[in-house]
């Protein structure tokens, strides 16, 4: 790490927001040196609360996520919220900061938002996002939000990033909920009706009731990605099944988040769900898992370099689909050539590190 980035890296420490910001941007756009800056941030977090909001375009989740923040710094916590938003074919960035639509908190240096374009990811997850989480988990943030897009079944990709994961559903007929269900309904820990007070809302909230105890020991709807099959929930937020074990049954909150309305409940929800993680042991299961997705990721990455450079060695895709095209080669044996060097690295790799963890 250079001396720009130390002295970087002592400011967010000391808990400068625009430190944070820098280091965000330095993150977002894969500048020279983030990895060993962010490589760095992990002994710093790991404390936070990350909470995944996720659900249809409509359903009010800026609105929710703003009462969300304000009410947290309430009650003293610092709150930090990634907008993964739409990207502009122009730019690449994303096109409708939420800092306009999350007036409450606007000028609470203790509420930072940032927003990131979802750049073509699946779920409007950037690659880029949990990161930034680390980021702001090393700052001291007690609570860090992300929301996403809403993009449909693809928005499984936030339970990479968060611990508890919300689902916004908005009122309407049994046709949206349907619409839903072969979606991001399975990803829950708990189910959000917001708009509350809007025609509908009650009938909503009966259908997830029902979804929610027909898949009961199916996998779907009962225990949002952990897996569980209890039934009703006991006092420590988690699910008393017939044989005495304990797990988490997606509860359902009713929200108007333009008001407040229920808000406060969601944050019981949410953490009573915390609650549960500790107490099953499934937080540790959760980091293992996502620590996992990220190193396969970043191993995607790097050996998509690799891959790039010897395409280029080799005169690039075009010069070897010519190849192909005259009879010279075949797509296999060009796969087969190019992969060699890569799979030579990789097993120098593997004994490197068998030797380093020796």
């Amino acid at each position: 790490m250079n001396a720009d980035d130390e002295s970087l890296l002592e400011d967010l420490l000391d808990g400068s927001h625009r430190a944070l910001a820098r280091v965000i941007s330095k993150i977002e756009n894969r500048s020279p040196g983030y990895r060993p800056l962010v490589s760095t941030l992990y002994a710093y977090a790991g404390t936070a609360d990350v909470i995944g909001i996720t659900g249809s375009p409509g359903a009010g989740k800026s609105t929710l996520v703003d009462k969300l923040a304000e009410t947290y710094r309430e009650r003293g916590e610092t709150v930090g919220v990634i907008a993964i938003d739409p990207s502009s074919p122009f730019t690449g960035g994303a096109v409708l900061g939420d800092r306009i639509r999350m007036a409450s908190t606007v000028g609470d240096m203790d509420v930072f938002v940032r927003s990131m374009s979802a750049r073509g990811t699946l779920g409007g997850l950037s690659t880029a996002t949990t990161d930034a989480v680390t980021a702001m988990d090393a700052f001291g943030k007690d609570k860090i939000i992300v929301e996403t897009v809403g993009a449909g079944q693809n928005e499984i990709d936030v339970v990479r990033t968060a611990e508890t994961v919300a689902v916004l559903v908005p009122p309407g007929s049994g046709d949206s909920v349907q619409t839903l269900k072969a979606g991001i309904l399975e990803i829950a820990d708990v189910f959000v009706v917001n708009k509350a007070d809007r025609d509908g809302a009650d009938r909503t909230v009966q259908e997830l009731r029902e979804m929610i105890e027909l898949g009961k020991g199916s996998g779907f709807g009962n225990a949002g990605h952990h897996g569980a099959d209890g039934t009703n929930r006991d006092g420590d937020g988690g699910a008393r099944s017939d044989d005495g074990s304990t797990d988490w049954t997606p509860p359902i909150v009713e929200t108007v988040a333009t008001t407040g309305e229920g808000v406060d409940a969601f944050i019981d929800e949410l953490a009573a769900h915390r609650r549960y993680l500790e107490a099953s042991g499934e937080r540790s299961e959760q980091a293992r898992t996502r620590h996992a997705e990220e190193i396969r990721t970043l191993l995607r990455e790097d050996v998509n370099a690799i891959l790039e450079s010897e395409l280029e060695r080799a005169g690039g895709i075009d010069a070897l689909a010519e190849a192909v095209r005259i009879g010279d080669a075949d797509p296999y044996t060009v796969a087969d050539e190019l992969l060699d060097p890569v799979e030579r690295c990789l097993e120098e790799l593997e004994t490197d590190v068998d030797l380093e963890f020796e």
